[in-house]
């Protein structure tokens, strides 16, 4: 079976020498103390955590999955001790808030940890995995009692949270939600309806369950402006305790292509106490604080995988032998056979494999930065702009990143070929967990209509064009060195993106569906120019650090360069796709599609 070892010399790469992390966080009074030693102190002993005592639980925990009983959940042998070590070394705590027994540390560094975990055991990873947005959330939006009665248990991990948006006829669709709330004359509310599709919830990892549930109160508006938000728990506290369990049901657990060993729950709400977080009708403002939390982490889950499967592919091409390399180290005379890493097909799925995983690293890593100044920098104007930017790439490293979990997973296992096929190595493990990081939290193609519509052409453009003058900016300043044919490159394809954004926004005004049908295309363009924007930054700070360690900065500047000559093309496919869907809704007065898909609809 697989084992997992933490990347920490990548991290601490793109956190020091690239990003350099600790003077963006030094700027920021909460982090003052923050330095790279101490960044790193506090990653190894996440990445210990991760191979140790997580990873070895990964294939037993898929193997026996977990099993329903008149309502009760019990997960995979193993999975609860891990989760005791959990919260007993600190990490739900990392980056809440001191006031409510946090540790007040950064984002970035909780994001980091949850690529390791996510990485070492995907299903495990489930049941912690929205406490972070669960605590932001209430944070924002819960009143001083309910931040009080619940922040502290969330913080410290002792009571896990659950994030109840899906039903049976709503599922991306919201405003199409039955469940409904009526409000007590003690404030509080009672909740009735079904939920489908709720990771974790239920469970035997901790006493108590917080739900944050979606529902609609009497007289309110229809579709997604009627949608409250309530605090529903398992058990209802009462002092320092817990007292009555409250009428929350798990009806069944959903039998999956993979993350066995994470419970996918339906829940039955029948006149539940909950209690209204936010204002009433505004739920989804209070969700979507969650909601983002959530696919920042799914991107990092997209990433750990990813990544995961890279270091499995590698590490077995080079000790499989089979079949003589067209081009022979010396070394290799008169061998019978060679390692497959010698093989260019291999080498050409190794490295499409390493230049998403490492370029997706330093993109992932800097929104963390975004999200740790938009949270907490002094100045306004800082923390507007980064708020701005987080939003941008927010919905690319969703899409992107779980599109390459999946991708480099199926890529790795074609690097094991039958072997790969076979449960006994455990990539294949690695596809059928990977798939669904594409679906939740929002589809990837909800996703790419998020981005196209909601961040590019809501504000005509404006955001987009800061974003892309900074990618500028570093295209300009590289024209002279030795990476200037890749910033040529990166510089000519920004124009690019600027004029096919003004003309998707001139033709969308004539065609409404247009920005929907090519949102995929568009999303997966302008993340390629965020990964080309980093890895034409990475290979101009290798080249300046050679001398420092010339293996590691080598092979950022060689990854770079196979970036820009085998991985970027793809956006010459999605510049062409983009104009002649354009063209087509011009001829077809916007509807493209072959008659016999719609002519039901006519």
């Amino acid at each position: 079976m697989l084992s997992y070892q933490p990347p920490l010399k990548d991290i601490e790469y793109v956190l020091g020498d690239l990003l350099d992390a600790p003077a963006t966080l030094q700027n920021i009074p909460a982090f003052a103390e923050m330095d790279k030693e101490l960044m790193m102190q506090v990653l190894e002993e996440a990445g210990r955590f991760a191979s140790e005592v997580v990873a070895p639980l990964n294939a037993p925990g898929d193997e026996q999955g977990c099993r329903y009983q008149d309502g009760q959940v019990k997960t995979p042998d193993g999975f609860a001790q891990a989760y005791a070590q959990f919260c007993e070394a600190g990490w739900p705590a990392l980056p809440c808030h001191p006031e409510y027994g946090g540790q007040g540390l950064p984002n970035t560094l909780n994001c980091i940890l949850y690529e390791m975990l996510s990485a070492s055991n995907h299903a495990w990873t489930m049941f912690p995995g929205l406490l972070h947005g669960a605590y932001s959330c209430l944070h924002q939006y819960g009143s001083e009692a309910l931040k009080n009665q619940y922040l502290p248990k969330i913080a410290s991990g002792e009571w896990l949270a659950t994030m109840g948006l899906t039903e049976s006829q709503a599922g991306s669709d919201l405003g199409l939600l039955r469940t409904r709330a009526v409000m007590q004359a003690d404030g509080s509310a009672r909740i009735t309806g079904s939920k489908i599709f709720i990771s974790g919830g239920e469970h035997d990892m901790t006493e108590n369950i917080v739900h944050l549930v979606l529902a609609r109160l009497p007289d309110a508006p229809a579709g997604s402006k009627g949608i409250s938000l309530f605090l529903v728990p398992k058990y209802l506290p009462e002092g320092d305790g817990l007292g009555a369990r409250n009428t929350v049901t798990c009806t069944g657990i959903e039998h999956k292509m993979g993350l066995h060993g994470s419970a996918t729950t339906s829940l039955q709400f029948d006149d539940a106490i909950g209690y209204l977080v936010g204002e009433p009708n505004r739920g989804l403002a209070a969700m979507f604080v969650m909601m983002n939390s959530a696919r920042l982490h799914v991107g990092m889950q997209g990433l750990g995988l990813a990544g995961a499967s890279y270091a499995s592919a590698l590490a077995y091409a080079q000790e499989r032998l089979q079949s003589r390399a067209a081009v022979r180290p010396p070394s290799r005379a008169g061998q019978a056979a060679d390692p497959i890493v010698l093989h260019p097909p291999m080498q050409r799925l190794l490295m499409t494999q390493r230049a998403y995983v490492e370029g997706g690293r330093m993109l992932t890593y800097w929104a963390a930065l975004l999200l740790d100044t938009a949270e907490h920098h002094p100045d306004a104007q800082a923390q507007a702009k980064a708020h701005g930017f987080l939003a941008l790439v927010t919905p690319i490293i969703k899409s992107m990143m779980t599109d390459q979990g999946f991708a480099g997973a199926s890529q790795a296992l074609q690097v094991f070929g039958g072997h790969g096929y076979v449960r006994e190595t455990g990539i294949e493990q690695y596809v059928r967990d990977a798939r669904i990081a594409m679906i939740y939290e929002g589809t990837n193609e909800i996703q790419a209509v998020d981005l196209l519509l909601r961040k590019v052409l809501a504000d005509n453009g404006k955001v987009l064009e800061d974003y892309l003058q900074g990618i500028s900016d570093t295209a300009q300043a590289a024209q002279d060195g030795a990476f200037g044919a890749c910033a040529t490159t990166l510089a000519s394809l920004i124009n690019e993106v600027r004029d096919v954004s003004q003309a998707i926004g001139k033709a969308a005004a004539q065609h409404a569906a247009l920005p929907h049908l090519v949102a995929p295309d568009y999303l997966r363009l302008l993340g390629h120019v965020s990964l080309a924007w980093f890895w034409l930054r990475a290979a101009q700070r290798s080249e300046a650090l050679m001398s420092q360690d010339p293996e590691l900065h080598a092979g950022k500047q060689n990854t770079a360069r196979y970036y820009f000559d085998f991985v970027l093309p793809e956006v010459r496919q999605h510049l062409q796709v983009i104009g002649n869907a354009i063209a087509a809704s011009e001829q077809a007065n916007g509807n493209v599609f072959l008659p016999e898909i719609l002519k039901q609809y006519d």
